[in-house]
């Protein structure tokens, strides 16, 4: 089990960057400012190596397998996360990289190498962001007409980390000699068979490429439900979710620790995802975000609502009360975030709607420089988190000024560190590296 050295110096934030090429704000692209392309590696290069500048612990890329719905208007287009991941990672030299990977509709046998092969290019720096697919538009694309459950998502998921964890494992880490004098390429003592026969998959092993640097390249998790937080305990290293309170966020963290020590395993850091609107003065911030919101789409708003409420909302008077969920929400803890908000601030299905096509039910911090600081280290001061993945409302400026303004007031309170000292990823967040040194006979 991996030990957690954070106890060796001071505790600081962790900060990630969420990767939304053209900011998380669905208006954003359309103000004279913006810059950017979903698919132009060179812009991305730019903001991964901005936020290596700023010295964030990762760059973090999300995942869709649903294209766009005829006729609906809104952002569209992307880079498969694996692909930009290994581009970034000879175009940056510190920065994580962590992507999304969907246990839903893929094979452990192909993660495993991915991601294998990923750490070796980015010499130990790669994390996996593990989902299970929430949409019943993307089960189509892989020949299903809805999504199964969601507590079989989650016992898919579940098996099919172990399987990767375990393809990881089926080399030892010097394996690979390549002596010239010997004739030794392979050590094949050093290589075993994984022989995996589950619920789920049937995977002989061994995998096609030696052990990644780091042992196994950090794994992330990002579902709030009972479900998620158990996959979380027994799997992840980190967990990245949305919170709106630190009261909430304390109740989740308690969750999570509890289940995480019932599985014998050391509390796992947290990371809520926030989208910061920064200016100047507090009045500048709030006069961005009104900026941003003139353009807010309330169709499309709608539109996101039903595909978490799953049914259609549009029947719904706009300026009524947001009604209850159905029994087969997509997304079942952003829910429960959304509603409560809706329920705590007597919002009505409009003002829902604007809230959530915004940050996408993150939580929205706004202000200057230092008002942004007191919010993110009142939480971590609190415990409500360890850090925070960034979603810039609007890119540029976003980031930019993130990591040129906020992050030096982080830096002058002694909350955030001042030169990248570890070289791995999992070094980064505390974790050891895992050495496989030989397999018993």
């Amino acid at each position: 089990m991996p030990i957690d050295s954070s106890e060796r110096k001071p505790r600081t934030l962790h900060l990630g960057l969420f990767h939304q090429p053209l900011g998380r704000h669905p208006a954003a692209w359309r103000q004279e400012a913006a810059q950017g392309h979903p698919e132009d590696v060179d812009w991305a290069i730019r903001l991964a190596r901005k936020a290596e500048e700023g010295l964030f612990d990762m760059f973090f890329v999300a995942d869709n397998l649903a294209g766009p719905e005829p006729g609906a208007q809104g952002k569209a287009g992307g880079l498969e996360p694996v692909t930009l991941l290994s581009a970034l990672a000879v175009a940056t030299s510190r920065i994580g990289l962590v992507g999304t990977i969907s246990t839903s509709f893929s094979e452990p046998y192909n993660v495993a190498r991915l991601l294998a092969s990923l750490d070796h290019i980015s010499r130990g720096r790669a994390g996996w962001n593990v989902v299970t697919t929430q949409s019943d538009r993307a089960a189509e694309n892989f020949g299903l007409e809805a999504l199964p459950d969601h507590a079989a998502r989650y016992a898919r998921a579940d098996e099919f980390v172990r399987v990767v964890r375990g393809l990881w494992d089926s080399w030892a880490d010097d394996a690979l000699v390549i002596d010239k004098r010997s004739g030794v390429f392979l050590d094949t003592d050093r290589v075993r068979l994984l022989g995996h026969k589950g619920a789920h998959f049937s995977v002989r092993g061994p995998l096609n490429i030696s052990r990644p640097p780091q042992g196994h390249p950090v794994i992330v998790q990002a579902g709030s439900s009972r479900d998620g937080i158990g996959l979380a305990a027994t799997q992840a290293d980190l967990a990245f979710t949305a919170q709106d309170t630190i009261a909430d966020s304390l109740a989740y963290r308690a969750a999570l620790d509890a289940a995480s020590r019932a599985g014998g395993r050391s509390p796992l850091k947290v990371l809520p995802g926030i989208m910061p609107i920064v200016g100047r003065s507090d009045a500048e911030a709030r006069e961005k975000f009104a900026a941003l919101q003139e353009h807010t789409d309330i169709a499309a708003g709608i539109r996101q609502l039903s595909g978490r409420w799953g049914y259609d909302l549009s029947a719904h008077p706009l300026d009524g009360p947001v009604p209850e969920p159905g029994e087969r929400v997509h997304g079942e803890s952003r829910v429960r975030l959304l509603l409560n908000k809706a329920r705590a601030e007597n919002y009505s299905l409009r003002e829902l709607a604007a809230l959530a096509i915004a940050s996408h039910g993150h939580r929205i911090v706004m202000g200057s420089p230092q008002t942004i600081a007191d919010d993110l280290q009142d939480w971590f001061e609190q415990g409500a988190a360890d850090g925070f993945n960034l979603i810039p409302a609007s890119m540029p400026d976003g980031l930019d000024d993130f990591v040129d303004l906020v992050v030096p007031v982080l830096q002058e309170r002694g909350l955030f560190r001042r030169r990248y000292e570890e070289a791995t990823l999992r070094e980064r967040f505390g974790l050891s590296i895992l050495r496989l040194a030989a397999f018993g006979h």
